[in-house]
């Protein structure tokens, strides 16, 4: 495993923590943006142990992370549902002695928790519906990106930040493994022209056409070696129509045959993944890979746009009607969807184009 690099000069703070928590129970592009924040805590605390109680679908993102000591699942619509499930896991806590609590997530229950886990500080965004139960509510800001959003919460501890801190993941030698045996179940070798491609998300409008991604995977079908098809459960039908609709021989759909690390491994080995505005991307970005992202009904100036330094955003901009809502909606409100169709797949293979 990888040594975390200790802390510089300018960011030792004078309080010290032993026992630190983050609490974040968001969806999957949330949790990864909250390991910029993570990452710095530790080069300032590098002898304490920070835990992290998140939601069991995003427990694997945390896992083999040198900055991380325990990772807390905490299933907060199963078997934790409820205020009983809440304080078992109060229960399971309150040991560890937790002097520092930090909450990027703004939800009143994540701010309950904090609060009668009794730390010395505990320290979330104004905008929490439970800011109330908080010792320091730091300002929200919508005008930056959410790392930075996220990092702001350091500010209390008198933390500052000089670099462009990025999420990192870390796939364990058996997610290596498996893409290695992947990939040879495909008879590809490895240093070959390898695009990822993410076309699923949970919100309708902010998800490219199928049509869109049937037509681009025949163009770049001919300049790669393999185009690998990446999603989860929930978009193995897409995927398969897609990789049907294309009739190409070196597109492969593995949603829903890999696991968060085994994807992220995957894309890292690709030069490009072409993704929706969703989690894929922020995995690409913590792999190192570029991307390609694709804006439908929500914006990058929601501070969600892919952070790497070649990164590159497609969007219709111009429309009265962009954004339509914060995350994106099931159907267009004004029934026109321009913001997505006006993206054409030669828009976005000419982009592709420059990373191979």
């Amino acid at each position: 495993m990888e040594a975390f690099p200790g802390a510089g000069g300018d960011g030792i703070v004078k309080d010290m923590f032993n026992n630190i928590l983050i609490i974040q129970t968001a969806f999957i592009g949330d949790a990864i943006l909250t390991l910029p924040l993570i990452q710095v805590l530790k080069k300032n605390y590098p002898n304490s142990k920070i835990d992290v109680v998140v939601v069991p679908r995003t427990a694997e993102i945390f896992a083999n992370h040198p900055a991380i000591s325990e990772i807390i699942a905490y299933d907060k619509r199963g078997k934790d549902k409820g205020f009983k499930g809440l304080f078992r896991l109060r229960n399971r806590l309150r040991d560890k002695s937790y002097e520092l609590i930090v909450i990027p997530h703004r939800s009143l229950r994540s701010a309950f928790l904090g609060r009668i886990l009794k730390p010395r500080v505990c320290i979330g965004f104004n905008r929490s519906t439970g800011r109330f139960l908080l010792t320091k509510a730091v300002k929200y800001n919508p005008a930056i990106h959410e790392i930075e959003r996220n990092l702001s919460l350091l500010d209390p501890l008198s933390i500052q930040v000089y670099d462009n801190e990025l999420p990192r993941l870390y796939p364990s030698e058996n997610d290596v493994v498996v893409i290695d045996s992947l990939m040879d179940s495909y008879s590809l070798d490895r240093d070959k022209k390898i695009i990822s491609i993410a076309p699923g998300t949970i919100w309708n409008t902010k998800r490219w056409p199928m049509e869109r991604f049937i037509e681009l995977c025949k163009l770049l079908s001919p300049e790669c070696s393999a185009i690998m098809l990446i999603g989860g459960k929930e978009d193995v039908d897409l995927c398969d129509k897609i990789a049907s609709g294309t009739k190409e021989k070196n597109i492969f759909n593995t949603a829903g045959k890999l696991s968060l690390l085994q994807s992220a491994e995957l894309i890292r080995r690709s030069r490009v993944l072409v993704s929706n505005d969703s989690a894929p991307m922020h995995i690409a970005v913590a792999v190192g890979t570029p991307v390609v992202a694709i804006f439908g009904a929500t914006v990058p100036e929601f501070g969600f746009a892919p952070r790497g330094k070649n990164d590159i955003v497609i969007e219709t901009k111009g429309l009265k009607c962009r954004p339509c809502s914060i995350h994106g909606g099931d159907k267009c409100p004004i029934k026109t969807f321009e913001c997505m169709l006006a993206i054409k797949p030669e828009m976005v293979l000419n982009k592709v184009r420059s990373f191979l």
